[in-house]
């Protein structure tokens, strides 16, 4: 098995296996150039991840994947993106937000719910992709979704629904 080390500024040494490495065709939005990346996971009891560049040691974003904090999240892709990661409706994919954390301010981080990351777990394609629907947002907060959650805070909102769209759309 072939292994990729890279020295990043945040985790030191890193060795991982190369069927580990997720591709971005076309990078990611602002780091187009960089297309080879991992998801590193820290501590197994937190939902966060890193998504570490392979070809960049300082680059590193922070991610979720939506469920742990927006169970009903269905985003809606264009065929174009669809179709570009080679999915279907049997391919495991993963979904990954990138969140923003204030410094010194944990209690306002935010996930960008509008520009997921979506993964074809089979080919280790992915791509950030740009959402159709208007009830995402680049700086969703993640605080007010979790709260939501709690029963009290459902009393009287309509928490968990979301309009469908058009068939030449598809939701993840």
């Amino acid at each position: 098995m072939t292994k990729t080390c890279i020295d990043s500024t945040r985790f030191g040494r890193i060795e991982v296996d190369e069927e580990a490495v997720i591709t971005f065709p076309q990078g990611l939005f602002g780091f187009e150039e960089r297309r080879r990346f991992v998801v590193l996971c820290l501590d197994e009891k937190s939902p966060f991840r890193w998504l570490q560049s392979l070809e960049d040691p300082n680059l590193a974003f922070v991610v979720i994947e939506p469920r742990h904090f927006m169970p009903d999240y269905a985003p809606t892709i264009s065929d174009a993106d669809v179709a570009a990661l080679g999915l279907d409706a049997e391919t495991p994919c993963l979904t990954f937000v990138i969140v923003t954390i204030p410094p010194g301010k944990p209690e306002q981080m935010t996930a960008n719910l509008m520009g997921p990351i979506v993964v074809n777990v089979a080919t280790r394609l992915a791509r950030q992709v740009i959402v159709e629907d208007e009830c995402y947002s680049t700086k969703h907060s993640i605080l007010q979704e979790l709260m939501k959650g709690q029963p009290e805070a459902r009393e009287g909102t309509d928490a968990g629904t979301h309009a469908q769209s058009e068939s030449e759309h598809r939701h993840w």
